[in-house]
């Protein structure tokens, strides 16, 4: 039997329950699969799978209809088809939630990171779920009755659907509220609900944190004591996407890090994240609230670390080799360092290491006050971690060579990982050097922290951004490293390596550095500074 299009073509609400069908089914493989790992689908709990499938269905259909009609209606379903198809290969490929956190590190993602993350499986979950099903759509007529009969089926339609959802909540009522209570994180992967929800919830919070009037001022009492004769230089690495569990420093047993242990730095075997996207992290590392109190309203709205350190009379910079500072920086001295224009160590790529080529003219051009740098680092960046060293570093293998993570193996991927903190663990001994060569001038210090982990296929989820209630403890638990220079007399080392695996996060940041810099204010809490149980009676 063959099918054939009515002669006049189909009613929009037709095509939306089709459509709705065929996304509900192509589209959400992650949902459906961690659904039946959590019921079993032959089992007693079957007719509840079998409910919550068809419910699915009902409320995709019933959003679509909701956010089209008329001549919006293609264009819309056009849309979701494309933005569907997308969506559900990231949940596929990397078991990640395309959540408002999400989206707002794709709308400050770079071109170079862009590019990373296409793959050619991406282009086919691309082709034949968005291309061909969108294309088909441009192509059916559809059956225009009049505005009334038209918003009269309409209206019908939704009342439809709204019945079928409420008849099978109250018949599995105890079912719905057991899923809607003890696993939350399901929803987070019905695609494209969740992140129709998150577009929305993200369209708010931007406009929500566009400033509205004049910047609140942290820190305007912040000095430097008369009785501190001696010039602090202080260098605080940001780094990108590093897990605590992957630094040899830390008991990893791999040699990831030679040259911190070398050094003797003190690493904080128990530091966490306040995110798990490079968004919302570093903002809320220097912000002077606290995670607790943070979001990205206030974040835009008042000053930062960064402006009390310049209250104080410090000469302040930011060099970034990642995208940008993601607003932390934009009222201090600023440089990307991602060009080859600027950055004279790039080969595949600019390497962290060229942020430190110019570094000490920086230092000899401000002969008086306290120096503050701040180098972002591109880090372990995914999921193209072979780019981010070089080859020369390549000392675990073999090596996932693409960005495509389906193509390698957890263990292919873990290599590339290591070789990528090796890296970093040069970069950092690279700056420490640099510290060294000024402690006759300076207190010098470096302090390391990540802004994220990294999934790396534990339990089938890869990359980071999955939101903090739900995310492993690789997404959260980073890496914090301290080195501190010989003229750094004002701390007792025994003490503070007593006290590294006490729990700190990166709510520590900020008085940790005031600490440094032994800057007076009314914002320093000394209890967040790290050093503060370890300082002599000399400060």
């Amino acid at each position: 039997m063959k099918f054939r299009l009515p002669p006049d073509g189909l009613s929009s609400n037709t095509l939306i329950l089709l459509v709705a069908l065929f996304i509900s089914v192509s589209c959400n493989l992650t949902f459906f699969t961690n659904t039946l790992n959590t019921y079993p689908l032959f089992s007693y709990k079957a007719p509840y799978v079998a409910s919550l499938a068809l419910s699915f269905v009902a409320i995709n259909a019933l959003i679509f209809a909701l956010l089209s009609f008329a001549r919006t209606t293609k264009p819309v379903l056009i849309l979701l088809l494309l933005l569907s198809s997308l969506a559900a290969y990231f949940m596929d490929s990397y078991g990640i939630v395309i959540s408002d956190e999400m989206l707002q590190n794709a709308a400050q993602t770079n071109a170079a990171e862009t590019r990373d993350l296409i793959t050619g499986k991406l282009l086919i979950y691309f082709l034949f779920l968005g291309i061909l099903p969108a294309t088909l759509i441009a192509k059916v007529p559809l059956r225009w009755r009049g505005w009334r009969p038209e918003l009269v089926a309409r209206i019908g339609l939704i009342g439809l659907l709204l019945a079928i959802i409420a008849v099978l909540v109250m018949t599995f009522s105890s079912f719905y509220a057991s899923f809607l209570r003890e696993h939350k994180s399901l929803r987070s992967y019905a695609n494209p609900s969740y992140f129709i929800y998150s577009a929305f919830k993200y369209a708010h919070q931007t406009l929500a944190t566009k400033p509205t009037g004049a910047l609140a001022v942290m820190g305007a009492d912040a000095k430097i004591p008369s009785t501190d004769h001696t010039r602090e230089l202080i260098i605080v690495v940001v780094g990108e996407t590093a897990r605590a569990d992957r630094f040899s420093i830390n008991g990893y047993s791999r040699e990831t890090t030679p040259q911190l242990q070398a050094a003797k730095a003190v690493s904080f075997s128990n530091f966490w994240a306040c995110g798990t996207s490079t968004a919302i992290s570093v903002p809320c590392m220097f912000s002077m609230t606290g995670a607790e109190k943070f979001d990205l309203k206030s974040a835009g709205s008042q000053e930062n670390l960064l402006d009390v350190l310049v209250h104080a009379g410090v000469n302040v910079i930011w060099l970034d080799n990642n995208s940008d500072s993601k607003g932390v920086a934009i009222r201090v001295p600023y440089q990307n360092m991602r060009s080859p224009a600027v950055n004279p160590i790039c080969d595949e790529e600019c390497r962290d290491e060229g942020m430190l080529i110019k570094l000490q003219d920086y230092i000899d051009s401000h002969p008086t006050g306290d120096i503050f740098i701040v180098l972002h680092q591109m880090g372990n960046h995914g999921p193209a971690y072979y780019k981010r060293y070089p080859p020369s570093f390549e000392k675990f293998r073999p090596a996932c060579k693409s960005n495509d993570l389906s193509q390698c193996s957890n263990e292919e991927i873990g290599n590339a990982y290591d070789n990528a903190v090796l890296y970093t663990d040069y970069f950092l001994g690279k700056t420490i050097d640099l510290l060294k060569r000024n402690d006759e001038r300076f207190e010098t210090a470096l302090f390391y922290l990540s802004d994220h982990g990294e999934s790396l296929g534990e339990k089938g989820v890869y990359l980071h951004g999955l939101p903090p209630a739900i995310a492993p403890d690789a997404q959260l638990h980073v890496p914090a490293v301290i080195w501190l220079g010989s003229a750094f007399h004002d701390a007792d080392m025994p003490s503070l390596q007593k006290n590294r695996h006490q729990r700190f996060t990166h709510d520590n940041l900020p008085h940790t550095v005031l600490g440094f810099m032994e800057i007076k204010t009314t914002l320093y809490r000394p209890e967040l500074d790290i050093l503060n149980c370890c300082r002599t009676a000399e400060q």
